[in-house]
């Protein structure tokens, strides 16, 4: 490497880190000064350091190529991710009250939005998200919606990216936890949820636990997402009943194998515990098959099921039966090596890949194969429950061994394969078969990256649809251990940033984000945001109904009316004042506030925080939103702008008045 290209990605890591820069008196890296070959020899630079630092400095005001909408775990949330530069661009409100968004924290739209996740009117206002699925078109990202699974609690969310906003929650009826997914068919017709614990069935019944066998089930959703309106409709959607064994991540197929979506699975054992008792934890009586089941649905056939009313309704929705199901050929299973965690269709559909925990092979299915089997019923049995079982040497075509806790798969444009490894803390590059490479170099381990510490997922570009792109991996560490500053016990996650262009892996970028697990991620190119807006389309924009709302005051129409304790404020928002500013109520009333932020700038956010209420929202340029609370604590209580805005901020103010009952 070029001493000019040493200087200058010297010079861009001194840029990045906006530091001053200074030698220290020992020597040290913690601050540096003088020439660009100065710093160098003083922050100990090696040509890769320089090299990654090129690839991933962003200069003040370019945007990234890519963005990454990654889980958040237990915040409940979304994140977004610029890639390469790895900067956390956005939390997305979706599960849990979020202040600085305004969400669930005022709004009646939003309450009532959080209310739909509810279980029998319990509020649940925290989740798990695992899986986001990107809406795709021909099987590839289209950049106009996103799903995210929330496996506390069993939910499911819909977020429009034209705003970047959540749109829906639903509490998925006859499940109390997913894990499974979602992801999407290939044109978005439906957005498949896979479930993981297996509860007594119905839903919300009761069975003891040396009932299992016979009374708790697995249960798969298939929700219809009605694109036109950016709503999942449950009256269309359906569910398929399962055997109690522990479902996981899914993945739907695409091209030869569309119509069709694949499930892992564990415990087919159907462990249940028992420490206390001495009985075995589930971790040792799940572990004791050599073979799991990969579960092989046809969802067009199932469709076809319910549409000939061979379903239940159960708890709101339409339900195949386990029996229907088997005898209507809506899904078989397969043999697959032992507590598998992922199942990753190739972006041709040709073949499915899973990897199992305690394998540490990658065992590749071919879809030909399978369908072949299915008709000839080459079965080498049925399991406890009567679904067939295909023969696992019919439909299996190859086996590559990687390493130590193999978990999931994606994949480049090049033909390869990229398989995150827990145990060996690795990610392992490997050569699929034709008609990506001649037979004496399919099927091989190629490359293997360390990275730190305990991989769980991992994203390629575009690497889970029809057309992936071979530029950039992110690995989903667990673990960060001693990567970053301490910052007491409880320790961020490691986002690493791989750049995959070359034969070779090279970890770029370290990210540490402490603010929840990013379960899973995807990565698609900035430019399929096309229909995303910068602020909405007009003035008094309702984002729940995703159209204007008659109600929205505009200016000149701002006014206070009251009748029988009822009063109603009409206020618009504009740099740097409310209309009205001064609200006077009585001791009891109830108060309905419609607010319009009137701005058409772009980023000229406004806020609206209300001491003593806890009321607090957000409304963005030409935003609508309406919220009500009942006047029950007499005072006066300021509001003010809870978003900078202008050079009269802190002036945007105003006192709602409460007099006390005579």
């Amino acid at each position: 490497m070029s001493t000019h290209r040493l200087v200058l990605g010297a010079t861009l890591l001194a840029i990045a880190a906006g530091v001053s820069l200074r030698q220290g008196a020992h020597g040290g890296d913690s601050a540096v000064s003088g020439s660009a070959e100065d710093i160098i020899k003083a922050r100990n630079l090696k040509p890769d350091d320089v090299e990654a630092a090129l690839k991933t400095f962003m200069p003040s005001g370019r945007q990234d190529e890519y963005i990454m909408i990654a889980s958040g775990g237990h915040s409940g949330q979304l994140f977004v991710i610029g890639i390469p530069s790895m900067r956390l661009l956005k939390s997305i409100a979706v599960y849990t009250p979020e202040a600085w968004q305004g969400y669930g924290t005022g709004s009646k739209h939003q309450e009532e939005l959080l209310a739909g996740g509810d279980y029998k009117g319990k509020p649940i206002r925290w989740g798990d998200t695992h899986h986001p699925g990107l809406s795709e078109t021909n099987a590839e990202y289209d950049g106009e919606f996103v799903f995210i699974s929330e496996k506390a609690n069993g939910r499911i969310a819909v977020i429009d990216l034209r705003d970047f906003e959540t749109k829906q929650i639903i509490k998925t009826p006859n499940t109390l936890s997913d894990h499974g997914g979602c992801f999407v068919t290939p044109n978005t017709e439906y957005v498949v949820v896979g479930p993981q614990y297996a509860t007594p069935f119905p839903s919300g019944t009761y069975a003891p636990i040396s009932e299992y066998k016979e009374k708790y089930r697995g249960m798969v959703t298939v929700y219809k997402f009605d694109r036109e309106k950016g709503r999942i409709d449950v009256s269309k959607s359906f569910q398929i009943e399962l055997p109690p064994y522990w479902q996981d991540l899914g993945d739907c197929g695409k091209k030869a194998s569309d119509g069709y979506f694949f499930l892992n699975s564990f415990n087919t054992e159907m462990a249940t515990g028992g420490t206390l008792e001495k009985k075995p934890a589930v971790e040792v009586g799940a572990s004791q098959n050599d073979m799991d089941f990969l579960h092989i649905f046809n969802w067009k056939k199932a469709a076809e099921v319910v549409a000939a009313g061979k379903a239940e309704k159960i708890d709101g929705i339409d339900v195949v039966r386990l029996k229907t199901a088997v005898d209507e050929g809506v899904f078989v299973l397969a043999p697959e090596p032992k507590s598998p965690h992922g199942v990753d269709v190739t972006p041709d559909g040709e073949r499915m890949v899973v990897a199992g925990k305690l394998d540490p092979h990658v065992t590749v299915y071919n879809f030909a194969k399978v369908k072949e089997a299915i008709a000839k019923k080459d079965y080498e049995g049925v399991d406890a429950f009567g679904v067939p079982i295909l023969k696992f040497a019919s439909i299996m075509e190859a086996q590559v061994e990687l390493g130590l806790g193999p978990l999931h798969t994606q994949y480049d444009d090049k033909g390869f394969a990229y398989t995150s490894l827990f145990l060996d803390s690795a990610v392992a590059k490997w050569s699929l078969g034709a008609p990506y490479h001649k037979p004496e170099d399919a099927w091989k381990l190629v490359d293997k990256l360390p990275v730190q510490y305990n991989i769980g997922h991992l994203a390629t570009t575009c690497g889970d649809t029809a057309r992936p792109e071979g530029r950039y991996l992110v690995a989903l560490n667990k673990w960060s251990i001693d990567r970053f500053a301490n910052t007491g016990p409880l320790l961020p996650q490691n986002l690493q940033l791989v750049d995959i262009s070359g034969p070779k892996m090279k970890v770029i970028f370290d990210m540490p984000l402490g603010v929840g697990e990013p379960h899973y991620a995807q990565i698609l190119p900035l430019s399929k945001l096309k229909k995303t807006w910068q602020v909405y389309p007009e003035v008094g924009w309702d984002p729940s109904k995703m159209k204007v709302n008659m109600r929205a005051p505009k200016p000149g129409q701002e006014k206070i009316e009251s009748k029988d304790g009822h009063v109603e404020v009409h206020m618009t928002l504009i740099r740097s004042h409310f209309t009205p500013d001064i609200v006077e109520v009585e001791e009891g009333d109830k108060v309905t506030v419609h607010m319009t932020n009137v701005e058409r700038a772009r980023d000229a956010t406004h806020g609206f925080a209300l001491s003593g209420y806890g009321i607090n929202l957000s409304l963005e340029p030409g935003e609508y939103q309406k919220f009500e609370f009942v006047a029950d604590r007499p005072g006066v209580f300021p509001w003010y702008c809870s978003e900078f805005c202008s050079a009269l901020h802190l002036e945007m103010q105003g006192y709602l008045l409460v007099k006390p009952k005579k």
